[in-house]
């Protein structure tokens, strides 16, 4: 959180100084979980990616039939689990009942979908927790259910949200503008960012490294912004080692293993 709490203090100032960044400052983010080593957003992931000493877990939000937060990227159960369907269109208990870790190996039979109160109940205070938020039915509709849960157990403080939706980033920042929040670029948008409104409610942005250069990052550190990259799987091993050396501030891994050899 170091850095995000330097971002924090730089917008309170008005300080408009390019920020510094070293390796050994970079942030390590499991993507979803230790996700080349168990199924992924299954309690084994993160326990691999804690013990491994990821700095975060990333954790992708979905919203179940219910109103209930799970932690599920895609938008239907169907290349995690042994269902088919909406996530949407389950209940909680009903998603229970499917088999999340058969898809990856037999080793992970009978892992469950986890809800978001079972990720922070297990890890607690000890874990910081790097959660995705997107809009359900067209409109926000997470944020404060999320916010209740962090809250209740006293956890804002561990966090980072990140989300593809301004909305959803700008829906956070009016109900806590204490949290971090990284506002995720589709690879078409990258060249029309507008790095000056992004950061009047975002503390970062998070982009396909691929398209990241030293200059690019120069640029978002001038407009106080963090830069957090994710990966294609097939192309990570071959670029993070460049990425990294641009001077990003974070990295959302599938190897956590292999990135850490560039902190």
């Amino acid at each position: 959180m170091k850095k995000l709490l330097i971002f924090i203090t730089i917008l309170l100032t008005g300080c408009t100084s390019e920020v510094a960044n070293t390796q050994d400052d970079l942030l390590i983010i499991a993507h979803r979980g230790d996700s080349s080593e168990a199924p992924e957003h299954t309690m084994p992931a993160y326990e691999k990616a804690i013990e491994s000493g990821a700095d975060y877990i990333e954790i992708d939000l979905r919203m179940t039939k219910d109103g209930q937060l799970v932690a599920m990227h895609d938008e239907t159960v169907d290349r995690t689990t042994n269902g088919k369907g909406k996530v949407s269109d389950y209940t909680l208990k009903q998603l229970k009942d499917l088999d999340a870790g058969i898809w990856f190996s037999d080793e992970y039979k009978g892992e469950k979908i986890l809800s978001l109160e079972e990720i922070v109940d297990k890890f607690g205070s000890g874990t910081q927790y790097y959660i995705e938020t997107r809009i359900v039915d067209i409109q926000t509709g997470m944020e404060e259910k999320l916010l209740d849960i962090l809250s209740k157990r006293k956890l804002l403080e561990n966090v980072v949200i990140q989300s593809f939706s301004p909305e959803s980033l700008k829906r956070m920042h009016k109900l806590n503008k204490d949290i971090p929040l990284i506002q995720l670029c589709q690879n078409a948008d990258v060249p029309y960012l507008k790095e000056n409104e992004i950061n009047q409610y975002a503390n970062g942005i998070g982009l396909n490294g691929k398209l990241v250069d030293e200059d690019f990052v120069k640029k978002m550190h001038v407009a106080n912004l963090e830069v957090h990259t994710f990966f294609n799987k097939e192309n990570e091993k071959k670029i993070i080692k460049d990425v990294v050396s641009y001077g990003v501030d974070g990295v959302l891994t599938d190897y956590l293993v292999n990135a850490k050899r560039y902190r």
